[in-house]
């Protein structure tokens, strides 16, 4: 934490003492720039030639975000580096571009905006700054407001479907503050269409979450980074695996069933939040053994809205039946049993290992716990137990720099711990297609800083079995 803080404060002083050469060059006291916000927002709104009112627009929620970085562009006009390389430098680089500029005797103040000549740009400096602009807009939006998503698995079907492009909110929960800040705008974990990391990770900053206009509810959908490195490094060799940033871990979307401090458990497929049922979602569907007395035809299995990864044929018996392996809603099976066709549908259960994955904790992802979901303040006493249910999360997760767990002990900075203070909400996710989903089931508890926002609205979706636009669900709101 104490390297977080001092790489932060690095780059705050670059910006300071970039301001204070600009501002002695503008004829006004350097010392000024040490005053924040002041500094930020009523100099350079003198230096530019702004009227005192506009420093309204610094206060107002996101479009601060864009009225920012039009001062700190009409600024570089006012010293005389209007152009696109310019910007792109102190979007990226202000710590380091803002005092070149200061120290560098050839830049000058050349004055405010209104008696500046007017610029004659090109046709490509035109679409240059177009570009920026248009770059800079969604790198703030994507950041503040919406993210666009696709749902590629089928996790949660029957509730989201694979095809599905939805927006997340990201002033639900408020936003995180950038961990990884040198990345290139709109990307990932990779440049597109290739395998080169689009992001430097020797600059890691502390992370904080804006305000938001609500918490995470039970029942919620979420998008998350996923904390596993196996979930993160899916089907490359353990020896390729990379571990990434918190924030450009792969996106996850599931439900929360379970909030920080929460008793869970799940009894014969219902899950339980202190004591009592959680509701179910009408979209959630289990894997079935369907037997029918011939192969099913697509017609009918389109009445369901059955296809893809939602139906397999596995074999054939002596009787020459049909075998399929389906996942289905209560209702579907209730209409399923109903057919002539049908020589029965069976519930397949689900009986592979899940977490902690320790000999001592035996259970299967249609029952699980009871397990408390840790939360901010909970204090545990350490023992075989716990830390079989909670070791990983407080070595891996809770902010510890230095905590071991050897011999049976945990060890932090170097000395032996007998109880543990988590420093975090965290929070436990599942898919609605319960038995084709990989979640906390399997590894374990989501952290307060891995939520990325809240499923908002599905904007299009495209059915890819079938071919075409499901219409039906544009701009359909996620529940």
């Amino acid at each position: 934490m104490n390297s977080i803080l001092i790489t932060f404060l690095l780059l705050r002083i670059g910006v300071v003492i970039g301001y204070w050469k600009l501002f002695e060059k503008a004829g006004i006291s350097g010392w000024k720039s040490l005053i924040p916000i002041y500094a930020e927002y009523l100099i350079i709104t003198e230096i530019v030639g702004k009227p005192n009112w506009w420093i309204i627009y610094l206060f107002i929620p996101v479009i601060n975000a864009f009225a920012y970085y039009i001062l700190l562009f009409n600024i570089l006009r006012c010293f005389g580096k209007p152009s696109v390389w310019s910007q792109i430098l102190v979007i990226f680089f202000a710590p380091i571009y803002l005092p070149y500029l200061g120290f560098n005797k050839k830049v000058k103040y050349l004055g405010q905006l209104d008696s500046l000549p007017a610029l004659k740009r090109t046709v490509a400096q035109e679409w240059a700054d177009a570009i920026i602009f248009a770059v800079v807009a969604a790198t703030l939006i994507r950041w503040l407001i919406m993210e666009a998503y696709t749902i590629p698995t089928p996790s949660m079907e029957n509730s989201l479907l694979v095809g599905d492009f939805l927006f997340v909110s990201k002033f639900h929960y408020g936003t995180r503050t950038p961990k990884t800040p040198i990345q290139i705008p709109l990307t990932h974990q990779k440049i597109w269409f290739t395998e080169i990391p689009s992001y430097v990770e020797w600059i890691q900053l502390p992370q904080y979450r804006l305000p938001g206009i609500s918490e995470v509810k039970r029942g919620d959908v979420v998008v998350f980074n996923v904390p596993g490195m196996m979930e993160n490094n899916w089907g490359l060799p353990k020896s390729q695996w990379k571990k990434y940033p918190t924030d450009l871990k792969t996106n996850y979307i599931k439900r929360c069933v379970g909030l920080p401090g929460d008793v869970l458990e799940i009894k014969d497929r219902q899950v339980y939040a202190n004591g009592e049922a959680v509701e179910n979602h009408p979209g959630m569907q289990y894997s079935y053994l369907v037997t029918a007395k011939d192969e099913i035809n697509e017609r009918n299995l389109d009445k369901f809205d059955l296809a893809g990864d939602d139906v397999q044929l596995l074999s054939k018996t002596k009787a020459n039946h049909a075998v399929y392996q389906m996942f289905l809603t209560d209702a579907v099976v209730s209409e399923m049993r109903k057919l002539p066709y049908i020589v029965s549908v069976e519930l397949i259960k689900q009986e592979s290992e899940t977490f902690p994955h320790s000999p001592l904790f035996k259970w299967t992802g249609d029952n699980f716990g009871k397990l408390t979901i840790p939360k901010e303040g909970w204090t545990i006493q350490l023992n075989d137990s716990t830390l079989a249910l909670y070791g990983s999360t407080i070595t891996d997760y809770d902010h510890n720099q230095d905590a071991v767990i050897k011999d049976g002990k945990l060890s932090i900075d170097g000395k032996e711990v007998t109880s543990y203070t988590f420093k975090q909400n965290y929070y436990f996710m599942m898919g609605d297609n319960r038995h084709n989903s990989h979640d906390s089931r399997y590894w374990g508890f989501v952290p307060e800083d891995h939520i990325v926002g809240k499923g908002f609205f599905i904007w299009l979706s495209i059915d890819r079995d079938r071919g075409g636009i499901r219409w039906n669900r544009f701009f359909n709101l996620i529940r």
